[in-house]
């Protein structure tokens, strides 16, 4: 358990970093509105699919540098062509034009300057908060919020729809963090309604963010309840998404040898990397009625196929425990340990060299 704990801590840990260091990260010290204007520089070029490799049309790849007290902050990320105003393709694939344009949002607007040449675009940028939206936000309970909370609800794209949205449907009280989390992984409150109707009500941001992360949603739900695995926990669906306990997998395992495998029991074959194939072999080799645990003990002791066929040329019913003991090297032999066996040797091979010795004594003598 707690290495499965620990697996799944450090993947959303590693995913919630990740996704929160947004340009102007969330900082949890309240600063003053007026503040030292943001400014930097950016580049723009051209966004390809990981895969494909092939260009995605309408997209392009912002990225953005500016100096802060911390050092250097760097952010990267793929927008439309439409999320600016006064860019065009044109431009872009331009062999060398000029630039001004802007990215407009509630929470204010991004000025960039530069020049486009061949599809690579390079400059600076100046940020302008928007007071509405700042006056709007205070009223919400919301006040004092520094330049780069704004600077990062701009980039969100944080509207006052999408917050009093979240508000009036019972998520209780949200801190800034909060609604930078529920733009960033899409946790609305149709989704909230969602996890309610598979029995999940309730839900806070960090559990509603970790469904989000771990893609739990209604249909997956289905699948485990056609598993015949019951929707008890969170952290149960969690690890069943994590270790890719599937369909197909339960089936398979069901039919070679557990028919009664419960979800825990799935993770943990999973995470010891028992497949059927490899049971299958087992059963070969006569093990045809092995436990989760028993199984699992292969893979932990590293018990090879050529390992338990040369133990059983000894002892065609050797067991998995004996197995195990060789394995580490230590052997059972009329109820004693062959260790403590070898040990009562040494110390008669001892007494002999002594009565060994006193005899050369007499000789000499």
């Amino acid at each position: 358990m707690k290495t499965i704990k620990f697996v799944i801590l450090f993947i959303l840990t590693a995913t919630l970093a990740y996704a929160t260091s947004l340009p102007g990260a969330v900082q949890a010290t309240v600063q003053s509105e007026a503040q030292t204007t943001i400014t930097g520089t950016w580049k723009i070029e051209r966004r390809y699919d990981k895969e494909t490799k092939a260009e995605k049309t309408g997209e392009i790849q912002l990225s953005l540098e500016r100096r802060t007290e911390g050092g250097r902050n760097n952010h990267g990320s793929g927008y439309k062509i439409s999320d600016f105003e006064g860019l065009s393709f044109d431009q872009i694939n331009s062999t060398n034009s000029t630039a001004s344009f802007r990215m407009v949002r509630e929470a204010g607007t991004i000025d960039f300057e530069g020049v486009f040449h061949n599809g690579l675009g390079t400059g600076t940028f100046r940020f302008t908060p928007n007071q509405t939206f700042v006056e709007n936000m205070r009223s919400r309970g919301y006040a004092g919020l520094s330049q780069e909370r704004l600077f990062t609800a701009t980039f969100l794209n944080l509207t006052m729809a999408f917050i009093d949205d979240l508000r009036s449907a019972g998520f209780g009280d949200l801190g800034i963090e909060d609604l930078f989390k529920a733009r960033i992984f899409n946790v609305t409150p149709q989704f909230m309604t969602e996890m309610k109707s598979i029995g999940f009500p309730g839900l806070g941001m960090e559990d509603l963010v970790k469904a989000r992360i771990f893609k739990i949603d209604a249909d997956f739900a289905r699948q485990v309840k056609e598993m015949g695995f019951a929707n008890d926990s969170m952290e149960g669906l969690v690890k069943l998404r994590i270790f890719k306990i599937t369909p197909e997998f339960l089936r398979e395992m069901r039919a070679t040898n557990f028919p009664n495998l419960s979800s825990e029991e799935a993770v943990k074959l999973r995470i010891f990397k028992v497949t059927p194939e490899f049971l299958n072999e087992l059963k070969a080799e006569g093990f045809t009625r092995l436990s989760v645990e028993e199984a699992t003990k292969f893979k932990i002791f590293n018990i090879t196929l050529d390992f338990v066929r040369q133990a059983k040329a000894e002892n065609p019913n050797v067991t998995v425990e004996e197995l195990v003991r060789m394995k580490i090297g230590v052997r059972r032999h009329d109820n004693k340990w062959d260790k403590e066996k070898d040990k009562h040797k040494d110390k008669d091979v001892d007494n002999d060299d002594d009565d060994d010795n006193d005899e050369d004594e007499d000789n000499v003598n």
